[in-house]
């Protein structure tokens, strides 16, 4: 066949089909109308619980539970060892008066860090 003799196909129809198919795959498919983020979060320590009282370190002591409902837990504070335990500032304090060593493992006690 010559170059002269080669049809080309130019249907409308097949344009019209096209068109369409073009105009469907530039459709949004969905729309975000709302977002709503979630995170999971947790403090930097081994251990959660305060082992001389057996309570969550970010809840109050057995000392501060009964007055928990006049007053804040600011007073509440944690205190961590330089061995990376932690207790509540009370409850270490009151062990520190019979005892200056670490309840879990023995070592001296020394601050590291205290506060919420």
């Amino acid at each position: 066949m010559s170059e002269d003799n080669m049809e080309v196909d130019s249907h409308p129809e097949h344009d019209l089909i096209e068109g369409e198919a073009k105009s469907k795959s530039t459709k949004q498919r969905f729309e975000v109308k709302k977002w709503t983020a979630v995170a999971f979060w947790s403090w930097d320590i081994i251990v959660e619980t305060c082992a001389i009282c057996r309570n969550h370190l970010m809840e109050p002591c057995i000392e501060c539970q009964p007055n928990s409902l006049n007053n804040t837990n600011d007073e509440c504070i944690a205190a961590w060892g330089m061995c990376n335990h932690a207790f509540h500032m009370h409850c270490i304090a009151r062990w520190l008066k019979s005892r200056n060593v670490c309840p879990l493992d023995n070592r001296e006690w020394t601050y590291q860090k205290f506060g919420n």
